[in-house]
């Protein structure tokens, strides 16, 4: 028998110092993607497929009357033209909300039950009231322009403030005055009795701007149906391929073992395509009926409308202080707008989650959070990057800055004064949940020593002999991730050599196939090369949460490193069989089983492969294979310090970032590449909403930024150059010790980016301006300021 030698056991040394946890590896699905070879949802396709085109309401708000359909079932190509009334024929379920959310008195969430197509009203422009199917795209397209609509025009309302007073145009009639949900959370009278007694009080009203996702990959769908297994497939772009699966068969009212979705290559997402879309439904009718594959691709004009938005909330901070700075209390009242219709997760950015992440890295004994979130006829909301946690940590930051100037007390001495300490570890915020980590003095001073923060005014200097005006901010951040779920950790040894790794978070930009095979190398030591990740096929991964709010890393790692652990069990037992020892002096390490005290050893990719090849006696595991569902995964408390620094010209209002650096408690980081990667990608998006980003509507509710003609998003030239830092607290929440990345750039940059605008503006006694910080609202600001001081 062949087995294992110190050469080999040498090479996986080697190995494990160029792929083990915390090694910089490069993306394997890189070299795919660079070279155009990628595969993404509308690259497929089937034989004798149809395709559909959706007709949508031109009006914001109105009664649908009639809707005409005659002309285009009569068009060539047209295989069928269907409305609401045919869809609430098949008995389709509503889209809802999951969340177990409770207004102050007790009531729950109100459901607004949006069926896929609009029967009785539609609520916002580019609501789904019809559908063409047509053997091409062209013909569905002049068809669907057929389709004639009858709507009797109602009065829109698109704020939510507006939206929530007596008189304003009702969307639904169960839910009055709009407010689906009046959220609550603290204790208020002894919220109340702090602010009393408080030496100082900062009050700011804050608008937290609507923004678009206009992801890269627009949404797509391509739907079959078998009709002898009565079985609907639906190949489409998502966040997790079984929670998705789980939505839609709910919807369709069928067994989750009735649906199949596919999910190859994800053209980003953040948050948008981790939901049930009205398009998916349509499709899938269509297929059952026309018995022929259907086929619907959005067009970039029609995202703006359909998909999801983000952020839109607007808010009253408050923060009380003592005489000497350290915090007594905070508030925030508001409202959130949740759109038209509620599903996903969409009310808990706009409510529970800005209440768990304002408190921050600070010592912030009491707290109160009251925010409605109300119905308007806009496009619906969702979760996007960060989903509530980038919107409380810019409340929170906005405040310090303002407290800070109104006391004269330096800006980093506050904050400096209110850091929760690191030996005040695990720490119960005033928020409800309990920090397991975290040194955010230490974060914080890193990040001034990596900014060079105290040449900051040379350099101010400098700038204003070109007439610019200099400003900087120091924020920091931290976030609570997402809440404990299950994940799935499944691992095949197959007999060509390779390693299937299958869980239930799905990647869509963040590099999942390194890092996780990373985590696999140094669990098991199997090469790297040999990890296939599995994650977009639901018959394959029947249990998964999903990838969203910064959880795949705590998750699917917690899930590896238990299956490795099981793995390990199996070999061990099959080991003492092909070694002739007892099971108890089998040993594991580097990848190889070794019995105690001895030179014999096999490696584990050779012991996988002789199982495959023999049979084993009775009591032998005949292979390595395991499928492991995790327990639950603790939220982790991902955290940093931002350093922005920006230019502005005061005769045009235009900003430049010239510098940004960020230092960030990442806790394990396994590959610093793509966590870099991450961070970068997260600031950049912060940027775009603080300087650019904005969804806007008119009085009447249509949308007057529907294009990227009209929505600007950054580009290369207005993204500085990023210094960055880490410095990492490990987890004790979950094996690995890590933290989670992907949402933390925008949690840092967004207060960054506007605290260094207003530093720089401070010249001129500007004390706020609401995002996006254009060079109009800048250029405006600094005329008004001039008028006041003549």
């Amino acid at each position: 028998m062949q087995e294992h030698t110190k050469s080999s056991t040498l090479e996986n040394a080697i190995a494990l110092q160029k792929y083990g946890v915390g090694q910089p590896v490069r993306r394997k699905e890189d070299d795919t993607l660079v070279r155009g070879k990628g595969r993404y949802t509308d690259d497929f396709n089937l034989p004798g497929q149809a395709h559909a085109v959706i007709v949508r309401s031109t009006h914001a708000h109105g009664v649908i009357r009639g809707i005409n359909i005659d002309a285009a079932r009569a068009m060539p190509g047209v295989l069928g033209v269907w409305t609401g009334k045919d869809l609430d024929a098949a008995g389709y379920g509503p889209f809802t909300c999951g969340l177990p959310l409770k207004s102050r008195d007790g009531s729950p969430l109100l459901q607004t039950n949006r069926q896929p197509l609009a029967t009785d009203k539609v609520r916002f422009v580019g609501d789904p009231v019809a559908f063409v199917v047509a053997e091409t795209l062209a013909q569905a397209r002049d068809a669907a322009e057929a389709v004639e609509l009858d709507i009797e025009p109602l009065p829109a309302v698109t704020d939510p403030e507006e939206a929530a007073k007596p008189g304003a145009p009702q969307l639904y009639d169960h839910i009055p005055n709009n407010v689906a949900l009046d959220y609550h959370y603290g204790d208020t009278d002894k919220v109340n009795a702090a602010f009393a007694s408080a030496a100082h009080v900062t009050k700011v009203d804050i608008e937290n701007t609507r923004v678009a996702v206009v992801s890269m990959e627009p949404r797509v769908g391509l739907a079959s149906y078998d009709k002898k297994t009565e079985r609907y497939t639906l190949q489409v772009p998502t966040q997790g391929v079984a929670g998705n699966r789980a939505n839609l068969a709910k919807n369709l009212k069928v067994p989750n073992e009735n649906v199949r979705i596919l999910t190859a290559n994800v053209g980003g997402s953040f948050g948008m395509k981790n939901i049930n879309y009205p398009e998916y439904m349509c499709i899938l009718y269509a297929a059952k009926t026309l018995g022929r594959p259907v086929k619907w691709l959005d067009e970039r004009s029609t995202s703006f409308l359909s998909d999801s938005h983000g952020r839109a909330q607007k808010i009253h901070a408050e923060l009380a202080l003592d005489a000497e700075g350290h915090f007594l209390a905070a508030k925030l009242s508001g409202y959130g707008n949740l759109g038209a219709y509620i599903t996903g997760v969409a009310p808990s950015p706009l409510s529970l989650n800005t209440s768990k992440n304002f408190s921050s890295v600070y010592r912030t004994p009491l707290m109160a959070v009251d925010i409605k979130t109300v119905l308007t006829n806009t496009t619906l909301m969702g979760a996007y990057r960060g989903a509530g946690r980038p919107e409380a940590n810019y409340y929170m930051e906005r405040l310090i800055d303002r407290a800070a100037d109104e006391m004269g007390i330096n800006r980093l001495t506050l904050r400096k004064r209110n850091f929760i300490k690191q030996n005040q570890m695990p720490f119960a915020a005033s928020s409800g949940v309990t920090y397991d980590s975290g040194d955010f003095q230490a974060v914080f001073n890193k990040a001034l020593e990596i900014s060079d923060h105290e040449n900051f005014a040379k350099r101010k200097k400098e700038s204003k002999k070109s007439g610019k005006l200099r400003g900087i901010a120091v924020g920091s951040y931290l976030e609570v991730t997402a809440p404990p779920g299950v994940e799935l950790g499944k691992i095949v040894f197959d007999p060509d050599g390779s390693v299937q790794l299958i869980t239930g978070t799905l990647d869509y930009g963040q590099g999942h196939a390194s890092a996780f095979a990373q985590v696999l190398c140094q669990q098991l030591g199997v090469p790297f090369d040999s990890v296939k990740l599995v994650q977009g096929d639901s018959d394959i991964v029947h249990t998964g949460n999903g990838t969203g709010g910064s959880r795949s890393i705590t998750a699917t790692g917690m899930a590896i490193v238990g299956a490795a652990k099981l793995v390990i069990e199996k070999g061990k037992r099959a080991a003492a069989h092909m070694l002739e020892a007892s099971e108890a002096d089998i040993e594991f390490e580097g990848g190889s089983f070794t019995i105690a005290g001895t030179d014999r050893s096999i490696d584990i990719m050779e012991l996988a492969k002789r199982l495959h090849d023999g049979k084993m006696p009775e009591g032998v595991p005949d292979s390595l294979d395991v499928d492991h569902t995790s327990e639950p995964v603790p939220s982790a408390f991902p955290n940093g310090c931002h350093v922005a620094e920006v230019e502005i010209d005061p005769e045009t209002g235009v900003v430049q970032i010239v510098r940004y650096s960020a230092v960030n408690d990442f806790g394990t980081v396994i590959n610093p590449l793509l966590v870099a990667g991450q961070l970068h990608g997260g600031v950049v998006q912060g940027i775009g909403q603080a300087l650019m980003e904005h969804v806007r509507y008119d009085e009447s509710g249509q949308p007057i930024t529907g294009s990227l003609m009209d929505y600007a998003l950054p580009r290369a030239e207005d993204v500085p150059n990023m210094t960055v830092g880490d410095h990492p607290v490990p987890a004790t929440a979950n094996p690995l010790g890590s933290k989670g990345c992907g949402e933390a750039g925008c949690a840092g940059s967004l207060s960054t980016v506007v605290n260094a605008v207003i530093d720089a503006l401070s010249d001129y006694g500007i004390k706020h301006i609401d995002m996006p910080l254009t060079p109009e609202r800048v250029w405006r600001a600094i005329q008004d300021a001039k008028g006041k001081a003549a």
